[in-house]
């Protein structure tokens, strides 16, 4: 169960981190991320950042050039943030929107299915 400090902070960390990327970092492909959400632990040792990008082709490019540039965003976000522990990021691809069109074109598909049988 995620408590309303933990809801905060990853919303606070949600926030910060993208404008890291968009601000500070230097590397060109860190900004094709579109960050979806953040999930720390309890004891904020780890944080779960989730991305999405809009051309899939980049994907591992991306992943690599975010987990290198790791330390860096963490290092930012100690100066940014007062907080005792800065978490551990982990970057990691969000592909629930792609799940999410494929359920939908299968539900089409069905629903096609079912309206030409009904004739």
């Amino acid at each position: 169960m995620v408590t309303f400090r933990i809801a905060r902070l990853n919303k606070e960390f949600l926030r910060l981190i993208a404008e890291i990327l968009t601000n500070r970092i230097k590397d060109d492909n860190v900004r094709d991320a579109v960050l979806t959400h953040v999930d720390c632990s309890r004891d904020l040792s780890h944080a779960k950042v989730y991305f999405t990008l809009l051309d899939d082709s980049k994907k591992n490019l991306v992943q690599s050039s975010l987990d290198f540039s790791c330390g860096q965003i963490r290092g930012h976000l100690g100066r940014e943030m007062h907080i005792r522990q800065i978490p551990e990021l982990h970057f990691i691809f969000d592909d629930s929107e792609r799940r999410a069109r494929s359920i939908d074109e299968l539900i089409d598909r069905v629903i096609k299915e079912d309206m030409s049988k009904r004739r």
